[in-house]
């Protein structure tokens, strides 16, 4: 049977992964969408805040339902795998 230790590193690095999986494509979306308003911005010397947040919100919020399905998928393999470890901790 491995330490406990590195069965806690696992489970944060699973932890950390599935984060990063979850969040990374509505984080990058958001980042482009903001270079490009930045360099529209910049281009025409337009300075409206409401410019750069509503593209935003809303190439966010279109991924995130877009991607709903498959990172509920995620999150319940991710809920299985650390229901499969109680056993580890004692509590099953």
């Amino acid at each position: 049977m491995r330490s406990l230790d590195l069965v806690i590193t696992d489970l944060a690095r699973e932890l950390f992964m599935t984060a990063l999986m979850l969040a990374g494509p509505m984080l990058i979306a958001g980042l482009l969408v903001g270079l490009a308003v930045s360099l529209f911005q910049a281009l025409t010397s337009i300075q409206e805040q409401t410019m750069s947040l509503v593209p935003k919100m809303l190439v966010i919020g279109v991924i995130g339902i877009m991607l709903l399905a498959p990172g509920l998928g995620l999150l319940t393999e991710y809920a299985h795998r650390i229901f499969e470890r109680l056993n580890t901790f004692g509590l099953s």
